[in-house]
């Protein structure tokens, strides 16, 4: 994606950190934390690779198809486990998401990967005229009130003393939604710099 070098750093350090915990989470003792810690671990890597800066690592060209492959596959996944758990329909969009941005890159010139701004999505024909395209003010507008209703989760409760002992890193229900949370914002962060 196109962003400043400094702040797309900073993503890849956030997404990395995410997915990082997100593989940590595979190990828990809690079921649920599990089932959805492998595709919040391949999201966060991904969306950690997608950000590098143009300038340290261009991509070839045929990696923007394998990126929409592989979150293809994991929308697939993800719209599967939407039959147990609803849960799952945020990770759908997210892998959704990524196809969007993979499939706008793929479909940009070549000259378009080293611009920056919406140039990437307007030159691929995505934008519909002029203005943010469709797909990418909708995915904001899903994006940033995930945000939002995320980060009202984080407001801690009451705290009840001599409550049951901290639960270990991998089964942390807050930990797990303040990776939700930097996934969220770093989605919104790519979705604009496209």
């Amino acid at each position: 994606m196109h962003a400043p070098v400094s702040a797309a750093w900073l993503l890849v350090a956030l997404c990395a950190a995410t997915g990082a915990y997100c593989l940590l989470r595979l190990r828990s003792a809690v079921e649920e934390q599990r089932r959805s810690a492998g595709g919040e671990a391949l999201m966060g890597f991904g969306m950690a690779a997608m950000a590098v800066p143009a300038a340290v690592f261009t991509p070839p060209r045929w990696a923007w198809p394998v990126y929409a492959a592989v979150f293809g596959l994991a929308a697939l996944r993800a719209l599967w486990a939407v039959r147990r758990d609803r849960h799952h329909l945020h990770h759908l969009v997210g892998a959704a998401a990524m196809v969007y941005m993979a499939a706008a890159m793929a479909l940009a010139p070549p000259a378009v990967h080293h611009m920056g701004g919406m140039g990437g999505m307007e030159m691929a024909g995505m934008s519909g005229g002029a203005g943010v395209p469709l797909v990418t003010g909708a995915l904001l507008l899903y994006f940033t009130g995930d945000v939002l209703v995320t980060g009202a989760r984080l407001v801690p409760a009451a705290v009840t003393v001599g409550g049951p002992a901290p639960a270990r890193w991998g089964d942390r229900p807050e930990l797990a939604r303040a990776c939700r949370l930097s996934m969220g914002i770093g989605m919104i962060a790519m979705l604009l710099t496209m």
